[in-house]
């Protein structure tokens, strides 16, 4: 005796439960199509097409290079070793501050690459390869890993001390020239200067009082800065909420 066909038999034959084909094809139309999962084919990784730097940071770093250079200009207070005060270490504070650690260096070092390569962006308007038998040269090096080290020390100062962000740039400034604008500068004073360290470090001294208010006005010019353009401040972290007993 015939029977009736059984209607989830037919179902199942045709389609599955969750509405595709069994025979192959998708409910895209297209015989044995699958849809990528996120992050098949990139190791469970999303490559984004935006580029790290766009045009807006590039703007930056050539705006704050053509500050350094500015500064750089203005005529400086000569001394007996050959290297003048001037306010180029500011300007390179400053730019390290506002920008972050890799625009900042990228900036400084735009800015030194200039005048090695012939623009006469330095003190006293000089420029070429030959600055680098100077006394002045290790304070010039100095210059985009200064920007770098004080870029680091604002962002992890600041994204976890929520008040006196004077203070704190002021700390991270002058801490940079101690640590490194100061020991790279009495390097080149020993090694073109021909002067042994204590009479390198004591050439070096006569900066000190000068970088103190140079970093002074640093943090103040940042401290503006960041209050009239909030996105340029380093974000704050934050705070793990404390659990609440029962």
């Amino acid at each position: 005796m015939p029977t009736a066909p059984d209607p989830a038999a037919t179902s199942l034959s045709g389609t599955s439960l969750s509405g595709t084909s069994l025979s192959g094809t998708s409910p895209s139309g297209l015989p044995g199509h699958r849809e990528a999962e996120p992050g098949a084919n990139d190791g469970g990784r999303r490559r984004s097409p935006r580029p790290r730097w766009g045009a807006a940071d590039l703007s930056y770093i050539a705006v704050f290079a053509a500050l350094i250079a500015a500064f750089s200009l203005i005529p400086g207070i000569p001394l007996a070793a050959g290297v003048p005060i001037t306010l180029q270490t500011l300007a390179v504070i400053l730019t390290g501050m506002v920008l972050g650690p890799a625009r900042g260096a990228a900036a400084a070092g735009l800015y030194v690459a200039a005048g090695l390569a012939g623009l006469p962006v330095f003190s006293g308007f000089t420029s070429g390869i030959g600055v680098l038998a100077r006394p002045s040269a290790g304070y010039l090096l100095s210059f985009p890993l200064a920007a770098l080290l004080v870029g680091l020390l604002v962002r992890v100062l600041l994204s976890r001390i929520r008040r006196a962000r004077f203070a704190v740039l002021f700390t991270a400034g002058l801490g940079t020239s101690f640590l490194v604008v100061h020991p790279l500068g009495i390097a080149g004073l020993m090694l073109n200067a021909k002067l042994s360290f204590p009479a390198a470090l004591t050439a070096d001294i006569a900066f000190w009082p000068g970088d103190v208010l140079k970093n002074l006005a640093a943090a103040a010019v940042a401290v503006s800065v960041f209050a009239a353009f909030p996105k340029l401040a380093p974000a704050a972290k934050p705070r793990p909420k404390q659990a609440h007993g029962a």
